[in-house]
């Protein structure tokens, strides 16, 4: 009788030898994919400029431009929120979905890069996608650039009468009642919340009949810790200040690479303001205690997410 039986071949025993085609199919697939993902973004990218070039977009009153934001502007800062700060969010169910809001947050970091972050943050992570329209200082719109740039993302300048239409039309306001002193106070009074203002911010909050929803940011801090300050030259260039930070000026250029510190933003509950009259905003003193009502409850947070984050610059995983 013939024998059928395979021959002995010591290559059979070897850990995987089955699994040889299976991989091999598997990694041709995975090249396909990414073959295909590669040319969809490539006629996504190509059906975007032919529908700038043609005008096909949309852009309003304020300058706003969404899918330019979205597509290149968020886009460009999305791998610093990812990668390098690897932020996380918390309590944004607080935030609504649709009607207008404001959120209001500490300011930090000597460069406004948490505004960035907290734009990002919300456009990406809330189920809703919200766009922030974040109100910004004078001085950001008196750069053509950075202006220009600034109203295509969304942003406005920081006055009542842009607030309140904003709020009434059910947007998402975004604001730093600190202002440049919070942003670039030195490293040694790092998360200690600077004066909140007078409370125009709550004024626009009450007239609108919107809700004010506090914001802790921890993060910030830490990507340009500021030393000192270069006041003469600050002053010469029309700059609230120049910062001396470890790595800047000394580096030049690469000095200005913030630093990969750990960030944390969680939005807390929101403040009701339908409960009042929307002439009760002119009240100095109803503004006055609602103003350090928020800002005492962003300084709790914030005191409570340094705590939970713990070192600043915890290793890569």
């Amino acid at each position: 009788m013939k024998n059928t039986e395979k021959p002995y071949d010591h290559r059979d025993e070897e850990p995987g030898n089955a699994q040889v085609i299976p991989i091999t199919a598997a990694r041709r697939r995975a090249g396909e994919s990414d073959a295909s993902s590669v040319e969809d973004r490539l006629a996504g990218f190509l059906d975007f400029l032919r529908r700038r070039v043609a005008g096909e977009y949309e852009v309003d009153e304020f300058g706003f431009d969404p899918e330019l934001n979205d597509k290149v502007l968020l886009e460009l800062i999305r791998p610093l929120y990812r990668h390098w700060f690897r932020v996380e969010t918390s309590g944004l169910d607080n935030v609504p979905a649709e009607v207008g809001a404001l959120v209001v947050a500490n300011h930090s970091g000597t460069l406004p890069v948490d505004a960035l972050m907290l734009q990002v943050a919300l456009h990406d992570e809330h189920p809703a996608h919200r766009p922030l329209r974040l109100l910004g200082a004078d001085l950001v719109y008196q750069l053509p650039v950075l202006g220009h740039l600034s109203r295509k993302s969304g942003h406005t300048l920081a006055c009542p009468e842009d607030a309140d239409r904003l709020m009434r039309k059910g947007e998402l306001v975004g604001v730093f009642p600190e202002g440049f002193k919070g942003v670039g106070k030195p490293f040694s009074e790092r998360y200690r919340l600077q004066r909140f203002g007078r409370g125009g911010f709550v004024a626009s909050a009450i007239r609108a009949q919107v809700p004010i929803i506090p914001c802790a940011i921890v993060g910030a801090e830490e990507i340009y810790p500021k030393l000192g300050d270069l006041r003469s030259l600050a002053r010469l260039l029309g700059l609230p200040y120049l910062p001396i930070t470890p790595l800047f000026p000394w580096l030049g250029p690469l000095g200005l690479v913030p630093l990969p510190s750990k960030w944390l933003i969680e939005f807390g509950e929101p403040v009701r303001t339908d409960e009042y009259d929307p002439e009760e905003a002119d009240d100095p003193m109803l503004v006055f205690n609602l103003t350090d009502q928020i800002r005492e409850t962003v300084q709790q947070r914030l005191d409570r997410l340094r705590l939970q984050r713990g070192h600043a610059f915890p290793p890569f995983f």
